[in-house]
């Protein structure tokens, strides 16, 4: 047995949005390792999202192989997302939601406990192992619409782990979150990579602000992987400052 499988394997895969022609995304080769941490970084409409949701099963590629966790994602996905957190870009709720902070992380449950059954004592320990973790036990009964941008980042993040993810997909994590938030929200992904060993792939916009943990930098553009190495090397390179001339940021 291969001692640090693959975690997400695709070999020349290329996907197009329903009733579109072009691929947004083309000739994606891209192995993910272990315990890997990388970022996918890249110009706004580069593809990064796109190639998320392709990993994740919610958009289906139109051509070449894609597996996560050894299986082919087409066949698998449902399988594949029970083990596969997802925190999505922008994610808004109506401030007047009656959502409590618990309840929306038991909903990442959902996948384990199954359709018609009820949390068990087990679940719930979980949930709030979950919020301990990111520090919002003491938010457990408050509405989530009366939170702040970086506590209810947390909360989705929280939602995330409460499935006990092998793998954690992260889409812009620490958009629209001032200093002080993204440095909680760093420290929690750097523990959680540390301590429960899960793989992380995180999309940003941002290459002033990357997780100290990441250990290697994707650089897409124009729907097409450019570069993948080491964080360093790719921050020095001549590409990145001429994909990204405004200092970091897009």
């Amino acid at each position: 047995m291969e001692k640090n499988p693959a975690i997400v394997d695709l070999h020349q895969v290329d996907t197009i949005y329903e009733g579109e022609k072009i691929p947004v995304i083309h000739d994606i080769n891209l192995t993910v390792k272990k315990n890997d941490f990388l970022s996918i970084i890249g110009p706004n409409g580069a593809g990064k999202t796109t190639l998320l949701e392709t990993i994740n099963g919610i958009l289906s590629y139109t051509a070449g192989k894609g597996k996560v966790f050894g299986k082919q994602i087409k066949k698998h996905k449902n399988s594949i997302r029970k083990h596969t957190g997802y925190v999505i870009q922008n994610f808004e709720i109506e401030p007047r939601a009656p959502f409590l902070c618990k309840d929306v992380v038991m909903s990442g449950r959902s996948g384990k406990i199954g359709l018609l059954r009820f949390p068990t004592k087990k679940d719930w320990d979980i949930v709030w192992k979950s919020m301990g973790l990111v520090g919002m036990i003491d938010y457990a009964n408050r509405a989530v619409g009366k939170l702040s941008g970086g506590e209810f980042q947390k909360i989705l993040l929280a939602r995330a782990l409460a499935q006990e993810p092998d793998l954690l997909l992260l889409d812009e994590p620490f958009s629209n979150l001032d200093f002080s938030a993204r440095n909680q929200i760093e420290i929690l992904l750097n523990r959680v990579h540390d301590q429960y060993k899960t793989t992380i792939v995180m999309v940003s916009h941002d290459l002033t602000f990357l997780p100290t943990r990441c250990n290697r930098l994707i650089v897409m553009d124009k729907g097409s992987i450019v570069m993948d190495d080491t964080k360093d090397n790719v921050l020095q390179s001549d590409l990145v400052h001429s994909l990204f001339p405004k200092g970091g940021k897009q």
